[in-house]
């Protein structure tokens, strides 16, 4: 790699895992977006996260997303902050779309995006929270009916009070969701460093091929 480049999943992975994301988010802020397309555009978000260690061999479905770099994370979260703390209102869920949109899906956002990392909360602190207390090594699996899938392997940091990305993505969270700031100190947050991807979709190019 050369000096200065900054290193990230090949382009195939992020049309789909993150060009695709983004344009339907865009859609369903302008009420474009089908059900249907909603429930199939959202396994983008959603991949079983498998850890092993105290709890056993464990795999639970839980919501990710790419992360701001780290000098656009305070500009970022502060965003977030200010709409939170205004409360629930009516129209909430419709303004913290339209703030994700300007932040992190719009035209022009991918430069602020750091794609070698996901973020996700810990909301059950069950046996994922069991495993990669123990043992950071995890798996994502992605999978968009009917064929594609992508294996993204790395390791889990833990975030817990104190550090900015457990702020980040408690924010990032509740910036739709109804807010709940009290809750904060005891959702951890977890940061995915990826080190490798591979393309497990039934086709062409697939397979278990290793793309990063």
């Amino acid at each position: 790699m050369r000096r200065g480049i900054e290193p990230k999943p090949p382009e195939e992975f992020l049309r789909w895992a993150y060009d695709g994301r983004a344009e339907l988010v865009r859609r369903q802020v302008r009420g474009e977006v089908q059900p249907h397309e909603l429930l199939l555009g959202f396994s983008r978000h959603t991949p079983a996260v498998v850890s092993y260690g105290p709890a056993g061999l464990n795999a639970a479905i839980k919501g990710v997303g790419f992360l701001p770099k780290p000098r656009y994370l305070k500009e970022t979260l502060d965003a977030f902050l200010e709409h939170i703390d205004r409360g629930w209102r009516e129209g909430y869920r419709e303004e913290g779309l339209k703030l994700l949109v300007r932040l992190l899906y719009d035209e022009g956002c991918r430069e602020r995006l750091d794609f070698t990392k996901l973020g996700s909360l810990e909301l059950a602190r069950g046996h994922s929270w069991e495993n990669l207390r123990a043992n950071p090594k995890v798996t994502l699996l992605f999978y968009q009916p009917p064929n594609i899938s992508y294996e993204v392997r790395g390791r889990a940091e833990i975030h817990e009070e104190g550090s900015l990305y457990h702020l980040l993505i408690n924010a990032q969270h509740d910036v739709y969701h109804r807010p709940e700031r009290a809750c904060w100190a005891t959702r951890p947050a977890y940061v995915f460093l990826i080190e490798e991807i591979y393309d497990n979709s039934a086709r062409d190019g697939g397979f278990g091929r290793r793309i990063y």
